[in-house]
């Protein structure tokens, strides 16, 4: 089975993939898809929707995670950030993926055992869990990892094994 975790952002969406292997998971890709924040936002949302389209294809994932908007953020950034997201739905949904949304806190729990984690807790933890400790990784890779980390413990065997099966 292979999870793709995702932080979505207007500039900078983080992905992280993994796969599942008998002695637990593996990184099978990190990075993040960026566009030039100068550009008009549709246009800005095209190449976000284009990037993440053909990270789709080239890695074949079973299901994508995302985290759900934290409630904190101004009502602009809000608004930038749900159009986003909304781009993100949209290919993972026409790429017929199964989609799987977590509240930060939650994420944060998963990985780092507690809700109230910070940044580099989650990001030690992401390290540790991943055998990652010497590879350099960007805060929004780390955090989509986090994000694919907590799918895998949240998903109940049996609705892996549906994932897994299904036929795209």
């Amino acid at each position: 089975m292979i999870i793709l975790g995702i932080d979505p952002g207007s500039r900078h969406t983080g992905y992280g993939l993994i796969e599942q292997r008998k002695s637990g998971w593996r990184v099978r890709a990190c990075g993040r898809l960026s566009v030039p924040p100068a550009s008009p936002m549709a246009e800005r949302l095209l190449r976000l929707s284009a990037e993440l389209a053909a990270l789709v294809e080239r890695e074949h994932p079973d299901v994508a995670a995302l985290e759900k908007p934290f409630h904190g953020v101004n009502a602009r950034s809000g608004l930038v950030l749900a159009e986003a997201r909304g781009a993100l739905l949209v290919v993972l949904a026409r790429a017929g993926l199964a989609i799987e949304e977590y509240a930060p806190a939650e994420v944060k729990s998963a990985v780092a055992g507690h809700g109230r984690a910070d940044k580099e807790q989650v990001a030690r933890m992401v390290r540790l869990q991943l055998e990652l400790v010497d590879t350099p990784l960007t805060s929004d890779a780390s955090d989509a990892l986090a994000v694919a980390l907590c799918a895998a413990a949240r998903l109940s065997w049996n609705r892996r094994m549906e994932l897994a099966s299904r036929v795209k």
